[in-house]
């Protein structure tokens, strides 16, 4: 999907009263029905009185049926002209990595077609992707930090991380400058709406192959073939790896020429070097570095009742599911576990449940979700949660640029298959010592800021949050790639 507008251009003066006519553009179409006067007398016989009539009812179900629906659309920061969004060369590459990015512009070309998603998604991806403002934390969080909190949806990272690069200090119009560009496409909002309801392999693949078609016409693109271009895709990487045509989401991963693009994925392949893990977003935006060291002190000092917790719904499709035995071992922890089901909308984004639920326990049962991922991992994390892990593919081998290198230092390990020969959890975490527990929820509270997006345009004044570590790092990775003999260059 592919953006259309300026942010800042969405609040032209020609838009009225309504909070969403900012994002929003509206269509609005009408038919009407001119009946002809004068057709009769009132003398006319009855039995022509009731010929008309039954005409004009069926003339009037006629034009009813051909008049369009109004459509609604939002509106995403602008496509660029072109440059891709290009990231300058800094003197000090270890400092804030200047990124630059002159405007790409997508041509007519790859324009989607008029075909809308099953349910509106502009409310979650209003407010620079942010979505709603949180309501009903007062109480929860501290007062001054409520507005800090939105209800982001997790899928929403295009929407934020292309909003941060249009307005980054080191943006550049001058290509020919760049160390690195960056592709405005929102491949996972293009390929979200065709996953379900009986869509082709074909419907998934459009928007990819059209930008691969684009792209192939750019002189910085084929300059390069593509090593120094980097996209954010924001779902799971096996959303983009069909390989089948019956199989599962998109093959945009597969195709010639996207081979050599760095991927910014909350989930990614570790056995592709160009997949980069990236955090999911959560709902705490810091509008300051004040915001980052206020929550920080709040989640240190938050007395925590429950030794463990765990929010999650029973899978009863799934032959002995994990996370209905994690529930099972949480319910008969004899008071040390606060379980939540899941099941149904109770904790459904929107609601505080779950944050209450990680800010009152000193750990967090971390399974599998869906895919080996879960945005839970740093809902708790920036809530002081320790995490429980079960599978080293859940972040240990994921986000290596946002946590730290030991993973014993803030987070706990138990193999699944202990935990399915009987080890007892609570036994597990009964064995850390009081010291050993604050050491690891101070680890983790030192690393909150780079698990966090910013919302200031421009970041934060002093401290770096998720976007500024992964175009950091995006762009010491090509640095790298530009030595001879680097390993992965073909």
């Amino acid at each position: 999907m592919l953006p259309s507008q300026s942010p800042k251009s969405s609040s032209s003066p020609s838009k009225t009263t309504s909070p969403e006519s900012n994002s929003f553009e509206r269509k609005n179409s009408s038919g009407s029905f001119r009946s002809q006067s004068s057709f009769f007398s009132l003398n006319n016989n009855r039995l022509w009185l009731l010929v008309l009539i039954v005409s004009l009812q069926i003339i009037l179900l006629l034009t009813a049926r051909a008049i369009p629906f109004s459509h609604r659309r939002t509106r995403f920061p602008s496509t660029l002209s072109y440059s891709d969004q290009p990231l300058q060369n800094s003197s000090n590459v270890s400092s804030t990595h200047d990124l630059k990015s002159a405007d790409i512009s997508i041509s007519d070309a790859v324009s989607p077609p008029e075909r809308y998603p099953w349910h509106s998604r502009c409310e979650a991806l209003s407010n620079d992707g942010f979505g709603r403002k949180a309501t009903g934390l007062s109480g929860v969080v501290p007062e001054g930090l409520v507005p800090a909190w939105y209800w982001t949806d997790q899928f929403a990272m295009e929407v934020i991380y292309h909003n941060r690069i249009l307005n980054h200090e080191c943006r550049t119009t001058e290509p020919d400058s760049a160390t690195a560009f960056f592709i405005p496409f929102y491949a996972g909002l293009a390929v979200g709406k065709y996953l379900w309801l009986g869509y082709s392999s074909r419907d998934r693949d459009r928007y990819c192959e059209m930008l691969l078609k684009w792209l192939q016409d750019q002189p910085y693109w084929n300059h390069s073939d593509g090593w120094d271009h980097f996209m954010t895709m924001g779902r799971i990487t096996w959303d983009f790896r069909r390989s089948k045509n019956e199989d599962w989401g998109s093959s945009c991963l597969y195709m010639p020429g996207l081979r050599n693009i760095t991927r910014l994925l909350i989930e990614r392949n570790p056995w592709d070097y160009f997949d980069v893990g990236v955090p999911y977003p959560t709902g705490f935006h810091p509008r300051s570095d004040s915001d980052v060291v206020r929550w920080q002190d709040f989640v240190r000092n938050r007395r925590r009742e429950t030794l463990f917790c765990f929010a999650g719904a029973p899978r009863s499709t799934i032959k002995n599911d994990f996370r209905a035995l994690l529930l099972s071992q949480c319910n008969n922890s004899s008071g040390t576990c606060r379980a939540v089901n899941c099941a149904g909308i109770r904790c459904s984004n929107g609601t505080s449940v779950i944050l209450e639920t990680f800010l009152d326990s000193h750990f967090y049962l971390q399974p599998r979700g869906n895919s080996f991922t879960r945005r839970s991992v740093f809902d708790c994390m920036i809530a002081g949660s320790i995490p429980v892990f079960f599978w080293h593919r859940t972040a240990y081998l994921q986000y290596q640029w946002f946590l730290p290198n030991d993973p014993k230092c803030y987070s706990v390990f138990i193999h699944r298959d202990l935990v399915k020969n009987g080890t007892s959890i609570k036994t597990v975490l009964e064995n850390y010592s009081r010291e050993e527990v604050d050491q690891m929820r101070e680890k983790v509270i030192q690393y909150i800021p780079k698990l966090v997006y910013a919302k200031p345009e421009k970041g934060l004044e002093n401290t770096k949050d998720a976007f500024d570590v992964a175009v950091d790092g995006v762009l010491q990775r090509i640095k790298e790639q530009e030595r001879p003999g680097f390993k992965w260059k073909r």
